[in-house]
């Protein structure tokens, strides 16, 4: 062997002891630095004459403008007639001004634009995302859309026919089945979260151009819109914009709708379990819930570390136990619904039919240990890290910033919120965490509706003795055994 080979060998058995050295001594995580606070720009704000409110920061690194307009309605306002503040938002780009669906779509394209229209349940919403270069022409074709929207009888009954065909759809498909029956479960009559956000087929089936027009008359209103304004723009500049496409709009003289009361929700007395029958279902949906809590609650940022634990992250107990460590399902998970109205609590998963009852056993399992016993310093310490390293990318876009403003808003949130928010979630100790998971959800007293094979899960779910078994349909009536 040459010297050089010789060499060569030693350097590589040199190598190789130091890569199996390294191998066996047991390596330290990176420590994780403290996180930096939230230094968010300002929100500047300015009301038009007619009561148009714009909320507006500025973002320059971008030639990009997001303006997102909201008006105060949703589907708190559909009364008896579900599906009504979604459908009206839905045909607002249908056909505006001069121009049909097409039209305007070919307009938004042609100007780099994105432009969008929907619904929640508390707002209609008009969306425009744009390059600054563009933005006039932009902004005229969402002003058409926003406020010269024409109904047509014809496109009317082409999106009539589509929304019946998603409902029957959905009513087919065992995720659709269990929110709708959940939600006919869980809230009482009178209570909007009671019908699903879309409607059902006798709500939409009776819904005509006059019927959209009349709501959207009595809905849309500068005194209830508010402009969300992001992007490479001052608001020197949004004003004179907004004002030359929305400073003469003018309430017109109908009765203003409003939003009644929701009755309150009550928490069952004792656990229930309900059945929705899914002929031949190779998997079985499981939700499990109750009421929820306020997004204004002084509780919020212990309540999200909490779920965070729980349910909310791809490392929550519940993930790791029914997919990572069972195998039962691709996916569980929790979380809270926020709204003006607060939504329900929820914890749910899908899972093969034949561990429909270990995966409730595992539900259970993972929902009392949170309440029972304090979570360890480091799943505590990854909760916390979790949210509020995970912060900063929900400001990054135009469009991000904006749902965060308007977040703000919906929830009349101070403009400061944010920036303390992160001070907040650091607070949170173990001992929160079982506060809150005691005071906000007893797994004694939820609802479980599971959509399966009835005639394969019953039998294993009422040898669990989680509470009385009913089998409903998806109106959330009983039916016959």
């Amino acid at each position: 062997m040459s010297a050089l080979s010789a060499l060569s060998a030693l350097s590589a058995l040199s190598a190789l002891s130091a890569l199996s050295a390294s191998a066996q001594a047991p390596s330290a995580p990176p420590a994780v630095a403290a996180p930096a606070g939230l230094r968010l720009p300002p929100v500047q704000r300015a009301t038009l004459p007619n009561g148009v409110a714009i909320r507006l920061v500025e973002m320059h690194e971008v030639p990009l403008v997001q303006v997102t307009l909201t008006v105060k309605g949703g589907g708190r306002l559909d009364g008896e007639r579900a599906g009504r503040a979604s459908f009206t938002a839905n045909l607002l780009d249908e056909g505006a001004g001069t121009r049909d669906a097409f039209g305007i779509a070919e307009q938004a394209a042609f100007l780099g634009a994105d432009l969008g229209t929907g619904a929640d349940w508390d707002d209609l919403v008009v969306s425009l995302n744009t390059p600054k270069r563009t933005m006039g022409d932009a902004l005229d074709l969402m002003a058409d859309v926003a406020l010269r929207p024409t109904f047509k009888a014809s496109d009317v009954a082409r999106e009539r026919d589509l929304r019946l065909a998603q409902i029957v759809q959905q009513r087919d498909q065992p995720g659709g089945m269990a929110a709708l029956a959940f939600g006919a479960i869980v809230f009482p009559a009178g209570h909007p979260y009671r019908r699903p956000l879309g409607g059902d087929s006798a709500g939409v089936a009776g819904l005509d151009s006059a019927t959209v027009r009349g709501f959207y008359q009595r809905v849309f209103r500068p005194d209830r819109a508010e402009l969300v304004i992001t992007g490479d723009i001052t608001l020197a500049e949004a004003k004179t914009e907004i004002v030359r496409r929305f400073g003469r709009w003018r309430p017109n003289r109908m009765p203003v709708f409003h939003a009644p009361a929701p009755p309150p929700v009550p928490r069952p007395e004792r656990r229930t379990v309900d059945l929705i029958d899914k002929p031949g279902a190779a998997q079985s949906v499981i939700m499990i819930g109750s009421p929820g809590v306020s997004r204004t609650s002084p509780d919020y940022a212990a309540i999200e570390v909490m779920n965070t634990i729980l349910g909310g992250s791809f490392s929550s107990r519940l993930n790791q136990n029914l997919r990572e460590t069972r195998g039962y399902t691709y996916g569980a998970g929790s979380g809270f619904s926020y709204r003006p109205v607060p939504g329900p609590f929820t914890a749910r998963a899908a899972v093969r039919t034949d561990v429909t009852d270990s995966s409730l056993v595992e539900f259970f399992r993972e929902l009392n240990a949170i309440r029972d016993s304090t979570v360890s310093p480091v799943e505590l310490e990854r909760a916390r890290n979790y949210i509020v390293f995970g912060l900063p990318g929900q400001f990054e876009t135009t469009g991000q910033m904006a749902d965060q403003v308007q977040e703000l808003l919906t929830f009349n949130l101070p403009p400061t919120y944010l920036s303390t928010y992160v001070g907040q979630v650091m607070k949170v100790t173990a001992a929160d965490v079982q506060r809150v998971a005691r005071q906000y959800f007893d797994p004694a007293r939820v609802h479980v509706v599971v959509v399966g094979d009835v005639s394969r899960i019953r039998p294993g779910i009422e040898a669990l003795e989680l509470g009385p078994v009913m089998v409903r349909d998806l109106e959330g009536r009983a039916v016959s055994n």
